[in-house]
């Protein structure tokens, strides 16, 4: 049975996320902290998406929290709020709600990391795949390719979840790395097996209810649509993606999936966050052993630690977050990076993929990412090492390189006139 997202009708009742603080109280400086408004507008006025939702947290507290722009770009469209809006969270589903359910099941020693996926799906049969472990689909190290069509061959849930556990290896398992959004949908249907319940419904029950996330989880109900950012105006389903998961391959399945699929509002995320900052637990309610956190999160090859993204400097992670640094990206344009050496994260909502009036909103939207995380980072004002590096003098949000590349204009074929004429 799929569990539609919580607090179905209470459209007017939100979680409020952390409480929140001064920044100057929490060590950070409100000034600097106000570039953020600068780089996120800037993504709206040239094009990238009609809004975003922005949260800043650290030491327990939101300190700077806001939404800019609207949720479409119709004038009539409703004002982002990090509280009511909602966002299609794309490949940030890979990390919370995927890989939190993994580390809970590995919690209870269900889900040892070595363990071969074959011994909890048997139809996961091919060449080589006897011997992918967990593990391997964690660091996506299976060996399996980036993605399938399924939207194009299954008719049905049904037949794109066949289609994915029959999909052959392009690798030896554990030999390249290979970003998949395979490996994330087979180790769903692992914890499903594991669990004997729907993956939205195990992570409703065991993350976001007792968090308190009320506006996170897969399946939106209908009744929230209004509150919920629209994604691709134009996908091959053949009507605008809005309340539903942008992501083909996910709706293919159903609209629950390991690796994309959940929706949720900015403070639903900084409430997660804070969790993982807290090592498993928030509020006194404990979601996952501090340990298995810090298994979870520790880097072990190419920039991944399990489930998670080393920040290393790459992918909208910005210069300037500490070595430890873990997050993600999502293909819509959201973000998610937490930072445990300054008990600090950063969150971004946007819905980049929707409509966008630029002709490069990846572009854009990596750049805000970027420096987004250097701004927050360089807010903090009781780090020694911090406060010896020069605030920029212009961000990439300015200088905007290769966001609208000029496109030549077609040489003109001289005209020939046919003879006798």
């Amino acid at each position: 049975m799929l569990i539609p997202l919580v607090s179905l009708t209470a459209v007017l009742t939100f979680s409020g996320g952390l409480p929140t603080s001064a920044p100057r109280a929490v060590g950070m400086s409100a000034d600097r902290l106000a570039t953020v408004d600068h780089i996120v507008r800037r993504g709206i006025t040239a094009g990238a998406y009609p809004g975003a939702s922005v949260v800043v947290g650290r030491r327990g507290f939101a300190v700077w929290q806001k939404g800019y722009g609207r949720l479409s770009w119709a004038s009539t469209s409703a004002a982002v709020d990090p509280e009511a809006s909602i966002y299609d969270l794309a490949s940030l589903t890979k990390v919370v709600a995927l890989t939190t359910a993994a580390m809970i099941l590995h919690d209870e020693g269900k889900l040892p990391l070595q363990s071969r996926v074959v011994d909890y799906l048997p139809a996961f049969a091919g060449p080589n795949k006897d011997r992918v472990t967990i593990e391997h689909l964690l660091t996506h190290r299976s060996g399996l390719p980036a993605g399938r069509q399924l939207w194009k061959t299954a008719r049905t849930p049904a037949e794109a979840r066949a289609q994915v556990l029959e999909t052959n290896l392009q690798a030896a398992p554990g030999r390249v790395f290979n970003y998949s959004d395979l490996g994330p949908a087979v180790l769903g249907m692992v914890i499903e097996q594991i669990t004997g319940k729907s993956l939205d419904a195990f992570v409703t029950e065991r993350v976001f209810f007792p968090l308190g996330m009320t506006d996170t989880g897969y399946l939106p109900d209908p009744a929230l649509k209004p509150r919920i950012a629209p994604t691709n105006a134009t996908p091959p389903r053949g009507y605008p993606a809005h309340g539903e998961v942008d992501d083909e391959a996910a709706f293919a399945l159903g609209g629950v999936s390991g690796h994309a699929g959940l929706f949720g509002t900015a403070t639903d995320l900084s409430v997660f966050a804070q969790m993982m900052l807290n090592g498993g637990t928030y509020n006194g309610v404990r979601i996952v052993s501090d340990t298995t956190v810090a298994r979870f999160i520790r880097p072990v090859a190419d920039h991944r630690a399990l489930g998670w993204e080393v920040a290393n400097q790459e992918r909208g992670a910005g210069e300037y977050l500490s070595a430890k640094a873990y997050g993600h990206v999502g293909f819509t344009g959201t973000s998610l990076w937490i930072d445990p050496d300054r008990d600090m994260f950063v969150i971004l909502l946007t819905n980049r993929v929707h409509a966008a009036r630029s002709r490069r909103p990846g572009t854009i939207i990596a750049d805000v990412r970027h420096d987004l995380a250097d701004a927050a980072a360089l807010a903090v004002t009781d780090e020694p090492l911090l406060r010896q590096i020069a605030w920029p003098r212009s961000f990439r949000v300015d200088q905007a390189v290769d966001w609208n590349p000029r496109v030549r204009p077609l040489a003109k074929r001289p005209t020939t006139k046919a003879k006798g004429q």
